[in-house]
């Protein structure tokens, strides 16, 4: 059985440093740094580079690009939180005169309120942000080329007016709020604003011969929120393992499975975004993260909460390394060559005999389902076959149950009695769960013919 300080294979070492070797210098980008965790600790490391001077390691600071926003969204779920906005207020309210109309804080945190994808020229990501002083400069003329609501449509500025929100309500800078809420309680202390040695000088590489040319690294002023921290592999899988499980220092684990929860689903078949992440889904796995790009940089850092498992590639060149895939792929290495050892099956500590007697076989007219029962008094509802819906659920403290998943997440299950207390029937959403299909007798919508069931023959 696997624990913790168990070491990755040498053939799976073998493959990822294969990997990154392959990565570095296919996409011909002067250095790449990589690393994963597992069971929550860095499970292996490593480095590529062509160039003189120190070779990068998962201490090595890169620009991170719009992983950045995934921290900025963890400041706004923190205010919602504590109670001083809401997640549907309109960003007006505590933004007055952003001419964001009647977008929402939800929907900027899911890239859906309409904002255009960039401020408007010259082009932010390599001038300095003192050309934008103000929300007006980065919004432009036409800050809402789409109606709120209506689309996914990725938005650097959007980003912007949440980092200037976390400002507005919290009453310090995002810089100060980001360091105080997150990095320190994390340990994060190689996560900066700007860059701290060591750290990799950005790059671009000629696209018809192997030359370079150096990046500016420019301050990006208000534009921060979207894009401007540096950070090493062993500190973004730190903020991983937090976006995995939760830590109440910073975000309880409920807060941060809503934020792994899809909020907008975009235009490329099997991806989504929640509030602040990326959501890809594979044949194989769910993989929660961002990518990240600014001139001179490319960033992934993904995870997937079934294995256990994350990942982060980081390398210094605009274009050419796709790090976003090369995390994506570090991560299905260990997660394939050494799946996660299940934890051993056990007996509940106590069984309350009431809630016992609902499990075993329900219908929904003629389907059949199985009801378990599972820790902390909650239940679980599948189709006995594997086809149709599905979900488990959540105890509420009136003796219901709330869906935390799928067709059913939100919906309330309760148990409806008759006058003797015995159980009549499941009502979930409306729909009755009966013990026989269409039960006699049974309160179920729509009555049962009397004639009962019978066969069609003369």
């Amino acid at each position: 059985m696997t624990s913790p300080s168990e070491e990755l294979l040498p053939s799976t070492r073998r493959s990822l440093l294969h990997r990154i070797a392959t990565a570095q210098r296919e996409g011909r980008a002067p250095s790449l740094a990589a690393a994963v965790r597992r069971e929550g600790r860095i499970a292996w490391s490593g480095g590529r580079t062509g160039q003189e001077g120190p070779f990068p390691d998962a201490d090595t600071q890169y620009r991170i690009g719009s992983i950045t926003k995934t921290f900025t969204a963890v400041l706004v779920l923190r205010l919602r939180d504590e109670g001083l906005l809401d997640l549907d207020d309109q960003v007006e309210k505590h933004l007055p005169g952003t001419g964001a109309g009647g977008a929402t804080v939800f929907q900027l945190l899911g890239h859906s309120a309409g904002l255009g994808a960039e401020a408007p020229a010259p082009w932010w990501e390599r001038t300095p942000g003192t050309l934008r002083p103000e929300l007006a400069d980065v919004l432009g003329e036409r800050p809402q080329p789409h109606p709120a609501g209506h689309r996914f449509h990725y938005s650097n500025p959007g980003y912007t007016l949440l980092g200037s929100l976390v400002e507005a309500v919290r009453g310090v800078s995002w810089e100060e709020a980001l360091r105080r809420e997150i990095l320190e309680p994390l340990g994060m202390d190689r996560t900066t604003y700007g860059p701290v040695a060591p750290y990799a000088e950005g790059w671009a590489v000629h696209p018809w011969a192997d030359a370079v040319v150096s990046e500016p690294a420019e301050d990006l002023g208000l534009m921060a929120p979207a894009g401007q921290l540096w950070s090493t592999p062993a500190d973004l899988l730190r903020f991983a393992g937090f976006l995995a499980e939760g830590d109440d220092r910073v975000l309880s684990a409920a807060s941060v499975r809503e934020m792994r929860t899809p909020a907008a689903p975009t235009e490329i078949g099997g991806s989504g975004y929640g509030l602040g992440l990326q959501i890809v889904k594979t044949e194989t796995r769910t993989l929660f993260g961002h990518g990240g790009s600014l001139p001179g940089f490319v960033a992934g850092l993904w995870f997937s909460e079934q294995d256990d498992v994350a990942a982060v590639a980081l390398a210094n060149a605009t274009s050419g390394l796709p790090a976003g895939t090369v995390a994506a792929e570090l991560l299905s290495i260990v997660a394939d060559a050494e799946p996660r050892i299940p934890e051993p099956w056990s007996p509940l500590p106590e069984v309350d005999e009431e809630l016992l007697a609902l499990t075993g076989i329900w219908h929904w007219g003629t389907h059949t389902f199985t009801l378990r029962l599972t820790g902390g008094r909650g239940l679980e509802l599948r189709p006995l076959g594997g086809t149709g819906r599905g979900a488990s659920f959540a105890p509420r403290p009136d003796g219901t149950w709330t869906g935390l998943d799928d067709y059913y997440a939100g919906e309330i299950l309760r148990v409806v009695r008759r006058d003797d207390g015995s159980v009549d029937h499941l009502d979930l959403g409306s729909f009755a769960f009966t013990r026989e299909p269409y039960e006699a007798g049974a309160d179920v919508p729509g009555g049962l013919d009397p004639a009962g069931w019978r066969g069609t023959g003369g």
